[in-house]
């Protein structure tokens, strides 16, 4: 006969944890963050057609993929950061591989203006995960 194990969710210091997340996510610091990350997550979905490089399509698929993807985990932040913090590494290496994708994905490199936006762009969501990411661990630390 075995005896039931306790559910990790009605630990206490599970309510605890999520309260101070959620404390976090409500900072100026990070609701600027989660903004412009999820813009700029916008911004790389729609550049293709925006920027005028859906010719090439390798990259075109690319940038609609991550930007989704940065915009999807941005609302995520917002909507249960003390659910989701453990995915927020994530959201650094989408805004880094938004920089290097142009000369990584395969096809010819775009034209300038397409590698200008997607360095800037991944640059702005590699820079906005990094102080989410920052806002949660000073925030920790402090405790």
């Amino acid at each position: 006969m075995t005896t039931p194990s306790p559910d990790i969710e009605q630990h206490p210091d599970v309510a605890t944890m999520r309260h101070r997340y959620d404390e976090i996510s409500e900072t100026p610091v990070a609701q600027s963050a989660d903004g412009l990350s999820f813009l700029s997550g916008l911004f790389l979905a729609m550049s293709p057609w925006v920027i005028g490089f859906t010719d090439q399509s390798a990259i075109t698929v690319t940038n609609l993929f991550t930007g989704i993807a940065i915009a999807l985990l941005a609302v995520g932040f917002v909507a249960a950061y003390g659910h989701m913090h453990g995915m927020a590494w994530v959201a650094p290496l989408l805004g880094a591989w938004a920089i290097v994708a142009p000369w990584v994905v395969s096809g010819p490199t775009p034209e300038n203006a397409a590698l200008v936006s997607n360095v800037i762009v991944g640059a702005l969501a590699l820079l906005c995960a990094v102080a989410m990411m920052s806002t949660g661990m000073r925030r920790r630390g402090t405790r």
